[in-house]
């Protein structure tokens, strides 16, 4: 069943609130440092928060009554009274969406962003066919799982819808109206429906479940069809005029390169995006007869058996990635870029060559890069952060 509450999670720096802070971000720390550390008893609470034993135990009591948390097993001590561990109720879940222009994954989640279940629906070519199919498969997992109590459902775009959600201000790959998915879906379920740029979405979960504090800037590049940024700066994701901010995969790398979406040439997503990279491929084995990689997930695939002719045309996309976010690093210096997407899956073998791209001619001192630790999960996950962080955006 729905759960509708008026208590969310926004977003906090792991550091306690001062007396002239809203009490609101005590009880956030409280939350995630549970959702990360579970089980934890409110004495490891008050111990790794900072915060007073009185203040840990009324949020606790608040976030049991709310049922966003259970108490669980005990602890044996040598003296004294054995601690009750608390952890998530994993009773209540998340519906992640993650959208692309021919298929869409469907996820079933806990609080903690695990998946549970998961299917991929292949889209209609018809746009006024898409939703329908997506519609289905999101009624058919919560029918498979009525155990569970949704708080809401994510969606990650590959598009820039506008702040308010009214329109889709840029989505050169898709061409389906992917807005009306929203109130399509909130009728079909009753369910809050959150829908944000795929790369925005992994920012947040990046802050949410990934590696990252919050309080270092980061930029979040999600390398698939396109190639899309999240920059999460001063604790929040910059968003820009009309929620156009970050739109690097459409600053022209080559003057003469290949016709984009956009309307333009030579945009850094095509030369440095998944289809880039089956392009460079095709280009190499000409007409050789030899059968070619239908997708990017088996491009990754030959390159990691030794196929000479897949490396090559990732190494060819690597260097064009690397050239990018040297572009990056000089505009916003922030302290992390962090890669999402299929490609992530050999970083091990092009990743160096990556970083080596981006520290050509650096101006400053380069930021880490690295990998999403989430893998190919990174999109699905950060729809669920568009939910449990709805108080961020």
């Amino acid at each position: 069943m729905p759960i509708r509450s008026s208590s969310s999670f926004a977003f906090t720096q792991k550091q306690s609130a001062s007396n002239k802070t809203p009490r609101q971000i005590n009880r956030n720390l409280v939350f995630n440092l549970i959702r990360a550390r579970q089980p934890l008893s409110r004495a490891d609470l008050a111990r790794v928060s900072g915060l007073q034993r009185s203040t840990v135990s009324l949020i606790v009591e608040e976030l049991i009554r709310e049922k966003w948390i259970l108490e669980g097993t005990t602890g044996r001590l040598p003296r004294g009274r054995r601690p009750t561990f608390l952890e998530l109720n994993h009773q209540r879940g998340v519906i992640a969406l993650d959208i692309h222009p021919s298929q869409t994954t469907v996820a079933v989640t806990d609080l903690g962003g695990r998946i549970v279940a998961q299917n991929v629906v292949d889209l209609p070519h018809d746009p006024g066919k898409v939703i329908q199919p997506i519609v289905h498969a999101i009624r058919k997992l919560i029918a498979a799982h009525s155990d569970k109590s949704f708080d809401g459902i994510g969606i990650s775009l590959p598009g820039r819808p506008d702040p308010a959600l009214q329109k889709l201000i840029f989505a050169p790959n898709l061409n389906w109206p992917v807005l009306s998915i929203k109130s399509r879906i909130e009728r079909a379920t009753g369910l809050r429906v959150e829908m944000d740029n795929v790369a925005n979405a992994c920012a947040l979960s990046e802050v949410w479940f990934g590696d990252s504090d919050g309080m270092h800037d980061l930029v979040v590049v999600n390398v698939s069809e396109g190639i899309g940024t999240g920059i999460f700066a001063n604790g929040r994701l910059l968003r820009g005029a009309n929620g156009m901010a970050g739109e690097f995969g459409h600053v022209q790398l080559e003057m003469e390169g290949p016709l984009c979406g956009c309307g333009g040439r030579g945009c850094w997503e095509t030369v440095a995006s998944n289809r880039a990279g089956l392009r460079y491929y095709h280009e190499l084995n000409g007409n050789s007869g030899e059968q070619t990689p239908q997708n990017f997930t088996a491009l990754v695939k030959l390159a990691q058996n030794g196929d000479e002719k897949a490396i090559k045309a990732l190494e060819k996309m690597s260097t064009f990635l690397g050239r990018g976010l040297r572009m990056i690093a000089s505009a916003l210096a922030p302290s992390e870029i962090i890669i999402v997407g299929d490609f992530t899956a050999a970083w091990y073998l092009f990743g160096p060559l990556v970083e080596a791209e981006l520290k050509k001619n650096s101006l400053s001192r380069s930021p880490k890069l690295r990998p999403s630790f989430e893998g190919n999960t990174a999109r699905l996950r950060s729809a669920v952060a568009l939910v449990m962080n709805e108080g961020l955006i």
